[in-house]
């Protein structure tokens, strides 16, 4: 019987390794890590795996043997005795104690309290600060100091709809694709401040090995140090809400000189988008803003029709605040407006006047008073909304 047993567990491992040589690029391990974090915690994971493997071996070959040696059909007969003696009981009991308390705070434990430690040491030694805020489905990014200081964008996933209702091949990174990733230079320490504006999300880059959650009302902190140029990938792990799946993180590391290039570019096109805010622009051009925005940062809740998902995302189409004025007579803002809305936000609505700038606010305002049905046929310049700064 315990032959039989013995074959049949052989055939599993047989067809395991079939199996395996059949998908030989079937990642086994952690992401190559790229941080210290990460390559410490991979370097704890393999130690304990070994202590694991070592006391699973052990205690099975007991067990394999205490069968295989003491089987009824050798003639051994079950023994009669109600139990050892006090002693006994209380020493075999005493041994494997004291031989998992060594293992549990002496091979695991100091190894697992550094480990801890260094994920907890966010601010010695840090060379810059970023600002991570998590809100259904996106995450903002600020640059809190240095010559980055002022650099504020918000990334969204850019997989195309097509894709997501299987109309279209998936593509490479699948739901792992940004319009704009977090750029960060290499071989810097970097601090980094999570919140949220609604529900709790995780910030989570395997590669970085270290995952944490951002939570409203509250500043969390971690660090990286990437050690390798690259573009990194992963994405929120925490149940967010419908849209859990579709709140993807993309790092891009960089040189320094290459981190600098990026800074001064983006610098330019802050500049450039002040001085757009000064201009008067046409409807079509605000029509054709507001369109991208829109898609880029309001569709995931309003849906791309207008139609939204009410009650908790109300729609646009035929809106009672989209189809009204949003400035009194004296060219005041009203209070609860389509413009107020967008700017200041109302419960699970955030306010984007810290996240989109005057001429994206007032594309997208005056492209949802024109579209999805509604014929305000009004235009919002962004010196309008830049007044209200």
């Amino acid at each position: 019987m315990v032959f039989r047993f013995l074959q049949k567990i052989g055939m599993v491992l047989m067809l395991a390794a079939w199996s395996f040589a059949a998908h030989a690029e079937y990642a086994w391990n952690f992401p190559k890590p790229v941080t210290p974090m990460a390559a410490d915690t991979l370097h704890v994971h393999n130690k304990f795996m070994i202590i694991i493997m070592v006391i699973f071996v052990v205690v099975l070959g007991i067990m394999i043997y205490s069968i295989y040696k003491h089987r009824k059909s050798k003639g051994h007969q079950p023994a009669s005795f109600t139990g050892p003696s006090t002693k006994a009981q209380v020493f075999w009991t005493l041994v494997p104690f004291a031989i998992l308390l060594y293992i549990d705070f002496i091979l695991m434990g100091i190894p697992a309290y550094h480990s801890v430690l260094l994920m907890q040491d966010t601010k010695n030694d840090a060379e810059m600060v970023i600002k991570v805020t998590g809100s259904q489905w996106r995450w903002q990014y600020e640059y809190m100091d240095g010559e980055a200081k002022g650099i504020k964008f918000v990334s969204n996933l850019t997989t195309p709809q097509e894709q997501i209702e299987n109309a279209a091949d998936k593509g490479e990174h699948y739901l792992l694709e940004v319009d704009n990733p977090l750029v960060l230079p290499t071989d810097k320490k970097v601090r980094i401040l999570l919140t949220a504006n609604d529900v709790i999300h995780t910030w989570w880059v395997p590669a970085f090995g270290s995952a944490r959650d951002a939570i409203p009302g509250f500043l969390r902190e971690t660090w990286v140090k990437i050690e390798e140029p690259g573009t990194y990938r992963g994405q929120c792990k925490e149940l967010c809400g419908k849209g859990h799946g579709f709140m993807p993180v993309v790092v891009e590391a960089k040189p320094e000189a290459e981190y600098n290039a990026w800074v001064a570019e983006q610098h330019a096109k802050m500049s450039a988008a002040s001085a757009d805010a000064g201009k008067e622009w046409t409807k079509e051009e605000l029509m054709t803003q507001g369109e991208a925005v829109y898609k880029a940062n309001c569709a995931v809740c309003h849906q791309a029709d207008g139609k939204g998902l009410p009650p908790t995302f109300p729609p646009l189409a035929d809106s009672k605040i989209v189809n009204s004025p949003n400035f009194d007579a004296e060219g005041k803002l009203m209070t609860d407006s389509h413009v107020d809305r967008v700017f200041n936000g109302k419960n699970m609505m955030p306010a984007w006047k810290g996240t989109l700038s005057d001429s994206d606010i007032a594309a997208v305002v005056t492209y949802e008073r024109n579209a999805f049905g509604n014929h305000m046929d009004d235009l919002v310049q962004p010196s309008q909304i830049k007044a209200l700064r």
